[in-house]
């Protein structure tokens, strides 16, 4: 027995796909917690881009011969500098465009983008690859949080935002051990994997995501603010990707981060004064947003040096494999995983200062233990080890109430203030990235030192910054 269609019932469900959903009631969109599995894996998809490629360097500078190790990082470097600068702009323009249609075509753009990375014939093509990639990333992690809002009650804003958060923590996290497992097989799986992860997320998020967008006839964003933050943040992060290498007084450096300072001066001149700037002068008119905004820059500074230096110097200085060195860095998102997934009921429990503060004090010690305990000779279980251990409890504790502080915001500035933490994020850990290349050149244990001393400065920073600008309420 075959079943008839009615026409109408197509005409309907079709309707309902295109048409822009409403806010949702007290009680939540119906498919909320399918809309947060799609959310959370497409965050996952493009955060855990920008930490895994870290392991691959070596593989892909012997996959294209002639090619110096300076001009191989620019795989790294082009993804952080476009992810940083384009993060806020693609947050308010999908509030005008609908998120739902912002965050599919980064997916898309994202996973095309990644097949290509996959086969690139040259570094050259690597690089403009990863670049548009990095458009897709920005254009998919704060529009991710922009819809989660509208589907959740308000009572559950905490829960999701904080396993929202605790997604992109364990992305960082996971982002070395599952880059050195993929490298075992070739680097451009790295690449690879993300197409039909990809491809899947496309078809759910158009079957189950709502649209969500502001009121026609609402301003768009200050194309002046824009070109502003594009240029302040492309150079600021151009300048110390590249300082190490030219050096910090070469007239290149210096030049770069002049020019980086007068589009900043800009972009705050056009937040003070412009009707609808890139970044709402309001975002900040809140004291648990503006120290989350600015412990932010400071953990990811310290984070991305843990990132790297437990890596490198596991291989350059204890000589191990770079598949042994990713699963020797596994404890750490494990960890990681354990207090992520319940960064809801922490924070409903005690806040999201005290979290915070623990975990930016986590890295802290994790970083004192290693200048006390690690050493030329090999010792992982009692050397390193227990640092690992402190790292996983400062990405699962700090990072999700830091993210979480967009929540303080209201609903219609989620997917912005989302774009702003990121930011600040996003330069944090190109600014840590660049003192470990510069503290260890020729990868010694008393570089390592040195950056662990800046590890241990950046924890201790971004933990009294959350307690200075606490709110008198944490809760």
């Amino acid at each position: 027995m075959t079943t008839q269609v009615a026409p109408q019932a197509v005409a309907t469900t079709v309707h309902d796909a295109l048409t822009p959903t409403p806010p949702v009631s007290e009680a939540g969109h119906p498919r909320r917690w399918s809309i947060m599995a799609v959310l959370g894996a497409v965050a996952f998809m493009a955060q855990l881009d920008f930490f895994v490629v870290n392991v691959a360097l070596d593989g892909i500078g012997r996959s294209f011969p002639g090619t110096g190790v300076a001009t191989v990082s620019w795989v790294l470097s082009a993804y952080a500098i476009v992810f940083a600068a384009v993060l806020v702009p693609a947050g308010r323009i999908a509030d005008h465009w609908g998120r739902k249609r912002m965050l599919l075509s980064g997916v898309a753009l994202f996973t095309l983008t990644s097949a290509v990375a996959a086969a690139a014939p040259s570094l050259g093509v690597l690089v403009a690859a990863r670049a548009l990639q990095a458009v897709g990333a920005a254009m998919i992690v704060p529009t991710s949080l922009g819809l989660l809002y509208p589907s959740f009650p308000k009572r559950q804003h905490t829960l999701v935002v904080g396993l929202w958060a605790g997604v992109g923590a364990i992305a960082a996290s996971a982002g070395p051990p599952v880059g050195g497992l993929l490298v075992t097989l070739d680097w451009r799986w790295i690449f690879l994997i993300n197409v039909p992860v990809g491809i899947a997320t496309l078809v759910a998020g158009a079957l189950l995501l709502p649209e969500v967008r502001r009121p026609k006839g609402a301003a768009l964003p200050d194309p002046v603010s824009v070109l502003a933050l594009l240029l302040a943040v492309s150079l600021l992060v151009l300048a110390t990707v590249q300082g190490p290498g030219w050096g910090w007084t070469d007239v290149r450096t210096v030049t770069l981060f002049a020019a980086a300072a007068l589009a900043a001066a800009a972009t705050v001149e056009r937040t003070l004064r412009a009707k609808a700037p890139v970044i709402e002068r309001q975002l900040f008119a809140g004291r648990q947003f503006t120290a989350a905004t600015v412990a932010l820059f400071l953990f990811s500074a310290g984070f991305a040096i843990v990132l790297l230096s437990t890596a490198l110097f596991m291989q350059e200085v204890w000589h191990f494999s770079p598949l042994r060195a990713g699963v020797s860095i596994a404890p750490a998102p494990l960890a990681s995983i354990a207090f992520a997934m319940n960064a809801g009921p922490i924070q409903s429990r005690f806040g999201r200062t005290a979290p915070a503060v623990t975990g930016t004090l986590a890295m802290a010690f994790a970083a004192a233990y290693w200048l006390t305990a690690v050493h030329t000779a090999p010792d992982y279980w009692g050397a390193m080890f227990p640092g690992l251990i402190l790292v996983g409890l400062a990405g699962g504790l700090a990072q999700a109430p830091l993210f979480a502080a967009a929540g303080s915001l209201a609903p219609d500035r989620a997917t912005t203030g989302s774009a702003v933490l990121n930011m600040s994020r996003q330069i944090g850990s190109a600014v840590g990235v660049a003192l470990l290349v510069a503290l260890t050149p020729q990868a010694t244990t008393a570089g390592f030192d040195h950056a662990w001393w800046v590890q241990t400065g950046a924890g201790l920073a971004a933990a009294a910054a959350l307690i200075a600008l606490r709110p008198g309420r944490t809760r």
